[in-house]
C-alpha cells in the first residue's frame, strides 16, 4: 500500500515517470510486472507526455517476448490505450496508443481482448476523424485483428469500416480519373461521376453510432457526425507528403484484403462500395506492395465470388464496370507483367469468375493458355488450375471453353507440364481429362498423342492420387470411342 501511494504521489517525484524507479514488493521476484503497473498507470492518469512515452514503453516492452504481451493484457493495459487512443487531441499519443495495441494484437487471445473492450468502434472512429499520420497505424491495426480473429473481421465490417477504408484507398484516384476522361463523357456519365465524388468528399467521414447494425442501411452514415472534422483535414490530406499518402493506401489495400479473406459478406460489402473499381484502378496505376495488396484484395473477393452463386451474379455481371475493369487489368497483369507473385493472384482471380464468362468471351482463355508455358512452374501450375475451373464439368459452358483452349493450342504446354513435378503432372493430368471428355475428337489430342500420355498417367499419377482413377479412367474411354480405327483394343475401357 504505501508504494501504491507513492505511485500517485506526483509532487515528491516530480513526475509521474519517478514511480517506474522501485519496484513493489509483490513484483521483487519479477521486475516486469511492476514496470507493466507503472506504464499503464501513467497512460491512465499522468501528463500527455508521460502517457506518450509510457504507452510507447509498453510498445518496447511487448516486442521482446509474448509474456509480456501476455502480462500487459492481463494486468489491465487495454482499456488505458484505447481510452489514449480515442480521446487524445495529440496526434503523437494517439500515434503511440496505435502502435501499442498493434504490438499487442498478434494473436486471437488478444485480439478478443481489445474487441471486448469496445475496441473495433473506437479504432473504426479514428481511422475516419484524424491525420493521416494517425490513420497508417490504425489502418494497421485493423490489418493485424481481422488477420488473426474472425470475429474483429467481422465486427469491423458491422461498424462499416470498409467505407472508410475505400474512401482513404480512393482519394486523388477518381479526381484524376475524372478529370482525365471528363472531356470524352456523356452526361449521363458526368451526374454518375459527381454523385460518386459526393460520396467519398467527407474522407474522414463515419458513423459515430456505435450500436451492431445491418450494412444494407443507406448512405447516410457517410455524412453524420465528423463529417466537418473529415473536411478539416482534406486541406491537410492533400499537402501531405506522397510517400505519407502511399504508405496510408497500402494499409488500407491490406485491411481490406484482410476483411475480405474466407468472408463472403465482407466481400459483397466491399462490393457495394466504390472498392471494386477503386482496386481495379490502383492495379493499374500503381507499382509495388499497394498493387500486390490490391491484387489480394481482388483475389479473396472473386474466390468469394466462386463459392457463392448470388455474389457472383451481383457484383461481376457482364455489364458492370467494375467487373469490365477488374477482368481487364487481371488480364493485363497475366500477359504483361513478368512477376509471379503479382501474375498467380491475377490468374487465381480469373479461374475463380471462370462461371461469369460467356462461351464468346474467349479472351480470357488465351492468356491464361500462355502462361501453362511459363518458366516459372507456379504461375503455369495456377494457369492450369484456372483453365481446370473453364473445362470443369461443373462448368456449365464446359464443351465451348474445352475448345477454345484446345484451339488456343494448349495441347503441347500441357503437355510439357506432365514432365515437371508432381504438382504440376496432377493439375496437368486432371486438365487433359476434361479436355478429353469435352472435346475427345479433335485432332490435336490424337496428334499430341494424349491418350498414350493418359494410360501413363493412370500407371503413376493415379497411384499416388487414388481419387482420379475414376476420371482418368473416363478419359481414355472417351479417347477411344473416336480413335477406334487406330486403337480399336482400347474401346475395352469404360468409365
Amino acid at each position: 500500500m504505501k508504494w501504491l501511494m507513492g505511485v500517485l504521489d506526483t509532487e515528491n517525484n516530480g513526475t509521474a515517470s519517478g514511480i517506474f524507479l522501485s519496484l513493489p514488493p509483490i513484483a521483487s521476484n519479477d521486475p516486469i510486472i511492476s514496470w507493466v503497473w507503472s506504464y499503464i498507470a501513467t497512460v491512465q492518469m499522468g501528463q500527455l507526455t508521460d502517457r506518450i512515452e509510457a504507452a510507447n514503453n509498453l510498445a518496447s516492452l511487448a516486442r521482446d517476448n509474448d509474456r509480456n504481451k501476455k502480462i500487459t493484457v492481463e494486468e489491465g493495459g487495454i482499456p488505458p490505450l484505447l481510452k489514449l487512443l480515442k480521446e487524445s487531441s495529440s496526434a503523437d499519443a494517439q500515434i503511440a496508443a496505435a502502435n501499442a495495441l498493434l504490438v499487442l494484437a498478434n494473436e486471437q487471445e488478444r485480439v478478443r481482448s481489445i474487441v471486448d473492450e469496445m475496441g473495433v468502434p473506437i479504432v473504426v472512429q479514428v481511422l475516419g476523424d484524424s491525420l493521416m499520420k494517425v490513420q497508417i497505424p490504425v489502418a494497421k491495426l485493423v490489418v493485424r485483428m481481422a488477420e488473426h480473429d474472425p470475429v474483429a473481421q467481422e465486427d469491423f465490417a458491422i461498424e462499416n469500416v470498409i467505407r472508410p477504408l475505400v474512401t482513404l484507398l480512393s482519394f486523388e484516384t477518381f479526381v484524376e480519373d475524372s478529370k482525365t476522361h471528363l472531356g470524352k463523357q456523356s452526361i449521363h456519365s458526368i451526374v454518375q461521376i459527381n454523385k460518386e465524388m459526393e460520396k467519398f468528399s467527407s474522407a474522414g467521414s463515419t458513423s459515430r453510432n456505435y450500436s451492431y447494425r445491418p450494412y444494407s442501411n443507406s448512405y447516410s452514415n457517410l455524412h453524420m457526425e465528423g463529417s466537418s472534422r473529415g473536411g478539416n483535414h482534406r486541406k491537410e490530406r492533400e499537402n501531405e507528403k506522397p510517400e505519407v499518402k502511399l504508405q496510408l493506401k497500402i494499409n488500407c489495400a491490406e485491411a481490406l484484403w484482410m476483411l475480405a479473406k474466407g468472408s463472403v459478406s465482407n466481400s459483397r460489402r466491399i462490393t457495394e462500395t466504390k472498392g471494386l473499381l477503386c482496386l481495379a484502378k490502383l492495379v493499374e496505376k500503381e507499382q509495388g506492395e499497394l498493387q500486390y495488396n490490391c491484387l489480394m484484395a481482388i483475389m479473396e473477393i472473386t474466390a468469394a465470388a466462386e463459392s457463392n452463386s448470388d455474389l457472383r451474379r451481383a457484383a461481376f455481371k457482364t455489364n458492370s464496370p467494375a467487373a469490365k475493369a477488374v477482368i481487364d487489368q487481371l488480364l493485363r497483369v497475366t500477359k504483361e507483367l513478368d512477376s509471379p507473385i503479382l501474375q498467380v493472384p491475377a490468374i487465381r482471380s480469373v479461374g475463380s469468375l471462370a462461371r461469369t464468362f460467356p462461351a464468346r468471351e474467349t479472351r480470357v482463355i488465351g492468356p491464361l493458355v500462355t502462361q501453362l508455358g511459363n518458366k516459372d512452374q507456379e504461375v503455369a501450375v495456377e494457369a492450369a488450375i484456372a483453365l481446370q475451373k473453364f473445362a470443369s464439368p461443373e462448368n456449365f459452358l464446359c464443351m465451348d471453353h474445352s475448345k477454345s483452349i484446345i484451339e488456343f493450342n494448349g495441347i503441347p504446354p500441357l503437355m510439357r507440364l506432365l514432365r515437371c513435378g508432381d504438382k504440376a503432372q496432377l493439375h496437368g493430368v486432371v486438365l487433359l481429362c476434361y479436355l478429353a471428355i469435352h472435346a475427345g475428337d479433335n485432332e490435336a489430342l490424337e496428334q499430341a498423342r494424349v491418350l498414350t500420355a493418359l494410360e501413363g498417367a493412370d500407371r503413376t499419377v493415379v497411384g499416388q492420387h487414388p481419387d482420379l482413377k475414376e476420371l482418368v479412367t473416363k478419359a481414355i474411354y472417351q479417347l477411344n470411342l473416336y480413335h477406334t480405327g487406330v486403337h480399336p483394343q482400347r474401346q475395352l475401357f469404360a468409365p
